[in-house]
């Protein structure tokens, strides 16, 4: 199986293999809990409503499962 990249927790910004956790991409609940906190007091907010012309460069993505699982594809 092939690992997962290093990432940085986007709270602590520690570096690890938090993809494979159960608190991924945050490497600890508490690091995922200070995210939610800052979203739910509107530290972190989305700019502006998204809209069609944002998603354009999207439209020939292939739709499925393999969107979740890239590394399935490999297999096939």
């Amino acid at each position: 199986m092939k690992r997962l990249p290093k990432v940085k927790c986007p709270t602590c910004e520690k570096e690890g293999d938090w993809l494979a956790g159960p608190h991924g991409p945050f490497c600890s609940r508490r690091c995922k809990i200070i995210d939610l906190g800052k979203w739910l007091d509107q530290e972190h907010r989305i700019s502006e409503p998204l809209r069609p012309e944002h998603l354009e460069k999207y439209a020939d993505l292939p739709s499925g499962d393999q969107l979740d699982h890239p590394d399935d594809e490999e297999k096939t």
